[in-house]
């Protein structure tokens, strides 16, 4: 697939503060890719750049294979729908939509059907001539991306454009933005910290974290065969169980082993050889770790299990319970069962899994 933008070594640095490290990236034409991660992890500074609006202190930018490093906002054919609305307060809603597309010398009748359409996509028809400061913040938001859709660019920046909307309109959202991604066929580049919105919305997810990236691939992929015990623990909730690996001679399982357990694993391709300890080596320090997500895991007697513990809590979730429960490690284990098969507190319980559905990451 063509690359709509590429970064070569883009960086960006405050003095002795980095806030982008050099950063190689691709964005595919077409795709909806979201930049994910915590505050401070440079998600909103890349996304910055690319739209330029922050120069950067390094490296290159790409668009459609030109240079556009230095090019300015307005020269690069992108749209962006910022955080803080920028709506012009002066200017109703209808014109406020209107206003890219009189920038382009749209003709009146084609511009009032875009604008009513803008307006049904975000279900905001009936406020077209209020202002600004006759709506809430997330009916500004909805005139946010109203504005920005209605002419279509090419590529789309979207900076946490859903964070002052409730739970059932982000939703909506969410489905309307994905809809318009498919209709519009444009690359859709979207900023946020919501793990969630993340593996509902992407194609590919960029996982950020300490100004760089940790992990890029589909959401699946981040959620199945994390690389790192950060990406584990961001996407979704995970059990990590720390320990070395070994493999004696005679025995065909490979284990991971602790003073507290020592348990079956898959070692996936992506772990490196080298974290596979030769069978003469003397087992020295934790050096990975195995991730077990809540649903992966079940209750088990105590003799069958791979760890046990005693149950701390059960929290009552609906269509299910979760359990957690003390194995000895940092955090407790925590699980899923069913309504009628729910220990009590203070029960003691084994926990088991399936090797196979596990991921390795390094310590």
């Amino acid at each position: 697939m063509t690359a709509r933008l590429q970064t070569i070594a883009i960086s960006k640095h405050y003095d002795s503060v980095t806030a982008l490290s050099a950063t190689d990236l691709e964005v595919r034409d077409g795709e909806f890719l979201t930049l994910l991660g915590p505050s401070g992890s440079g998600k909103t500074t890349l996304l910055q750049i690319l739209a330029g609006l922050v120069e950067p202190s390094g490296g290159r930018l790409l668009i459609n294979g030109k240079d556009a490093t230095h090019a300015a906002a307005g020269d690069r054919g992108i749209g962006m729908v910022f955080q803080s609305y920028a709506l012009f307060p002066h200017l109703s809603v209808w014109e406020n939509i209107a206003y890219p597309l009189r920038m382009r010398k749209m003709d009146k009748a084609a511009m009032a059907s875009a604008v009513k359409d803008a307006l049904e996509m975000v279900q905001m028809g009936s406020y077209a001539h209020r202002l600004p400061r006759e709506l809430s913040g997330g009916q500004q938001q909805r005139i946010a991306l109203a504005r920005c859709f209605v002419y279509k660019p090419s590529v789309i920046l979207l900076d946490e454009p859903l964070g002052a909307l409730d739970k059932k309109l982000r939703e909506h959202m969410q489905s309307e933005i994905r809809s318009l991604h498919k209709d519009l066929g444009a690359t859709f580049i979207y900023v946020t910290h919501d793990q969630e919105e993340a593996l509902n919305l992407s194609d590919r997810i960029c996982l950020m974290n300490q100004s760089k990236i940790e992990q890029i691939g589909t959401p699946q992929d981040l959620y199945d065969k994390p690389a790192t015990a950060f990406s584990a623990q961001f996407i979704g909730y995970s059990n990590l169980l720390s320990g070395r690996v070994e493999k004696h001679a005679g025995d065909d399982n490979i284990r991971l082993c602790n003073a507290r357990f020592s348990v079956p694993i898959h070692v996936p391709e992506h772990v490196p050889v080298h974290s596979l300890l030769p069978l003469d080596k003397t087992p020295g320090a934790d050096d990975i770790s195995l991730v077990i997500r809540p649903e992966e895991a079940r209750l088990s007697s105590v003799d069958d299990a791979y760890v046990k513990g005693t149950v701390r809590e059960v929290v009552f979730a609906g269509s299910d319970f979760r359990v957690l429960v003390d194995i000895g490690e940092k955090q407790p284990f925590l699980l899923r069962c069913g309504r009628r098969d729910a220990p009590a507190p203070g029960d003691t319980v084994g926990v088991t899994w399936n090797p196979a559905h596990t991921a390795v990451v390094t310590c």
